[in-house]
């Protein structure tokens, strides 16, 4: 008889719990088993001590009696340190996107990397220009004086219209 360990679902819907049970491979999931070795329930945090219960003892006599722990199982009884850590193959890629779909991800990235260069530039530049405009305060006298210059060729401009005036009067 091929004895397995391994859950079988309780609990509510969307609210699972399992028990660890010890049955034969050939029985329904849910069905008929001949021993309970522990619980396990997913709702509860990953570091908490009541996520998994096992009787190590069970578990350690049904597999010297040649029962085989399913995928999860073997993981629990591996952190537990009862047996080895379980070799993950490499899984298919086939949910992995296609070559074109892989360039144009790889474009946009590119022009994700370009528009972030491109607005460090004026950040460096600002950077720049602010110690420069602490130094204009120092230049803004001669600004203003500039700025007077212009006003003062601006009167003589008027002086002469006015002198036409008077000449045709």
């Amino acid at each position: 008889m091929p004895v397995r360990i391994r859950l079988s679902r309780g609990g509510a819907k969307k609210r699972p719990f399992y028990r660890i049970v010890v049955a034969d491979s050939r029985r329904a999931r849910d069905g008929k088993f001949i021993d309970q070795i522990g619980t396990y329930n997913p709702m509860l945090p990953k570091d908490s001590t009541d996520r998994v219960k096992m009787d190590l003892d069970k578990a350690k006599e049904w597999i010297a009696k040649g029962a085989k722990p399913s995928d999860r199982i073997s993981i629990f009884l591996s952190n537990l340190g009862v047996m080895e850590k379980p070799v993950i193959t490499e899984k298919t890629k086939k949910h992995l996107p296609k070559k074109k779909a892989q360039e144009r991800l790889a474009a946009a990235k590119e022009k994700e990397e370009t528009a972030k260069a491109a607005a460090e530039e004026p950040k460096a530049e600002e950077a720049e220009a602010k110690p420069a405009e602490d130094a204009q305060p120092a230049e803004e006298p001669k600004a203003e004086e500039a700025e007077a210059k212009p006003a003062e060729d601006a009167q003589p401009a008027e002086e002469p219209k006015a002198e036409a005036e008077s000449k045709k009067e």
